[in-house]
C-alpha cells in the first residue's frame, strides 16, 4: 500500500487501500469525543484523491488541479517526529507533541487538555483515559510515550484512508492515513512512516502534503 504525492497534482493511491468517511462526534458541550462511521467507497487497486480542494468529484481527483494552476509544492520538514517533538512529562507517561501537525480535530482539548492530563497518569484508570484521548488524534501530532517500556503507545488502526468530516464546525477535514501506509513525496523520497498522519485536501496548508488545520481557517467544505 502506498500514497504518492504527485507534483502539483493528486494523491496517487495504490495497493487497494480501503477508503471511507468518518465523522467527528461531539457531546452536548461541543467536545470531540468519538469517531463515527460514515460512507464507505468502492475502490479498485489504484485511485486518485484530490489535494487541491477544487474537484467536483471529491474525495476523488477530477483533474481540477491542472485547470486552476494548483501550487502543491511540498514544504513539510523531513525531520523525524521524535526529533521535532516537544515533551511534557508525567509520572508514568510522556506526551510528545509536534504542534505544526495539528489537524484541529480537538480531541486533545477535552477534560482540561492532554497537556495537563499527562500529569495525572499515576493510576491505571487515568492512564487508560489519557492513552485513549491521545490516540484519538488523527494527525499524530501528539503521541503518548511509555517511560518504563521506552516506546510509543499507539492505537491499533487498520491500514486504510479516512476522509474526515467535522459537522460540529460545519467543515470538511483532511485525509486521515492510518496503519503505517507509505507516503512518498513527489521527488521520490519517502516520508517517515507513521501510524497516524493527516494529508491536506483543501489545498491551503502551509505544511504540504500534511494538514496544518488550514481547512478550519478557510471554512473548507467538500460539498
Amino acid at each position: 500500500m502506498k500514497i504518492t504525492v504527485t507534483k502539483n497534482g493528486q494523491y496517487a493511491v495504490s495497493g487497494a487501500v480501503p477508503l471511507a468517511t468518518q465523522i467527528i462526534g461531539a457531546n452536548a458541550a461541543g467536545d470531540s469525543v468519538d469517531w463515527r462511521p460514515g460512507e464507505s467507497f468502492a475502490v479498485g487497486d489504484s485511485y486518485a484523491l484530490c489535494r487541491c480542494g477544487r474537484s467536483s468529484t471529491k474525495p476523488f481527483c477530477d483533474g481540477s488541479h491542472a485547470r486552476v494552476g494548483f501550487n502543491g509544492e511540498e514544504s513539510a520538514s523531513r525531520e523525524p517526529f521524535a526529533a521535532a517533538a516537544k515533551t511534557f512529562d508525567g509520572p508514568a507517561l510522556v506526551l510528545r507533541d509536534v504542534e505544526g501537525l495539528c489537524a484541529h480535530a480537538r480531541f486533545c482539548d477535552r477534560d482540561g487538555g492532554v497537556w495537563r492530563n499527562v500529569a495525572r497518569t499515576s493510576s491505571a484508570d487515568d492512564r487508560g483515559l489519557f492513552e485513549r484521548q491521545v490516540g484519538q488524534c488523527p494527525s499524530g501530532r501528539i503521541v503518548a510515550w511509555d517511560v518504563a517500556a521506552q516506546g510509543p503507545i499507539e492505537p491499533e488502526l487498520p491500514a486504510s484512508i479516512v476522509i474526515i468530516e467535522d459537522p460540529q464546525e460545519n467543515i470538511s477535514g483532511p485525509i486521515w492515513v492510518r496503519g503505517g501506509i507509505e507516503i512518498v513525496a513527489s521527488d521520490g523520497t519517502a516520508y517517515e512512516r507513521r501510524n497516524r498522519v493527516t494529508l491536506c485536501r483543501c489545498g491551503q496548508s502551509n505544511n504540504k502534503p500534511f494538514c496544518d488545520g488550514a481547512h478550519h481557517a478557510v471554512g473548507f467544505k467538500a460539498t
